[in-house]
């Protein structure tokens, strides 16, 4: 019966990501405003209603990946060594997190721009910020058993200096990896938390 219930569990999170994939390969060919729900349910070769199973509206589905490496984050901090500071349990998980990936992957640089071009699109990705602030400030206060401001004001500086390399290098300020530039920005801010 487990195994039953991971191969569906499987089978969802598979559909949930070839959905995804469409939304954000449909918007980024025609335009965000032009693409339907039912245009990405075709692309991912599901009904419209199974859409609806998986997501509320196509925003949803176009910052999907988003959301998704924000509680990939979350995971991972979660496993950082107990003895670590707050601080170095988040930049332990981002490294971690960032290892394996190659960005910008064409599928973050395209998220990023359709954020940039649309408000729907932008509240969207900075409410998922906020609350992923709220989460890391409560990890942080929990590991360190701190404030609940210091706790804020660690992780907020955190994800600060990762937007911050991040629109360094969207906007081309530097030629160096976007890793580089995250790095660069999280050394920046560290001295006071680490």
């Amino acid at each position: 019966m487990s195994s039953t219930h991971g191969l569906r569990e499987q089978k969802k999170a598979e559909t949930r990501r070839a959905v995804h994939h469409a939304a954000i390969r449909l918007a980024t060919e025609h335009g965000y405003d032009r693409v339907t729900v039912e245009e990405i349910a075709d692309a991912a070769n599901i009904s419209r209603r199974t859409f609806f199973n998986y997501f509320t509206d196509k925003a949803e589905a176009v910052m999907f990946g988003e959301e998704d490496l924000f509680r990939e984050l979350l995971a991972s901090v979660d496993r950082q060594p107990p003895e670590l500071s707050g601080w170095e349990a988040l930049r332990g998980a981002l490294d971690r997190l960032l290892a394996p990936l190659q960005l910008p992957s064409p599928e973050w640089a395209a998220r990023s721009r359709l954020a940039r071009r649309h408000p729907c699109l932008l509240a969207r990705l900075l409410a998922g910020q906020a609350e992923l602030e709220r989460d890391l400030a409560k990890r942080v206060t929990d590991r360190d058993d701190c404030t609940p401001e210091r706790g804020r004001v660690v992780a907020s500086a955190f994800l600060s200096a990762i937007r911050t390399g991040g629109h360094l290098w969207f906007d081309g300020a530097c030629a160096a990896p976007l890793q580089s530039h995250i790095v660069t920005a999280l050394d920046e801010v560290e001295l006071p938390f680490a």
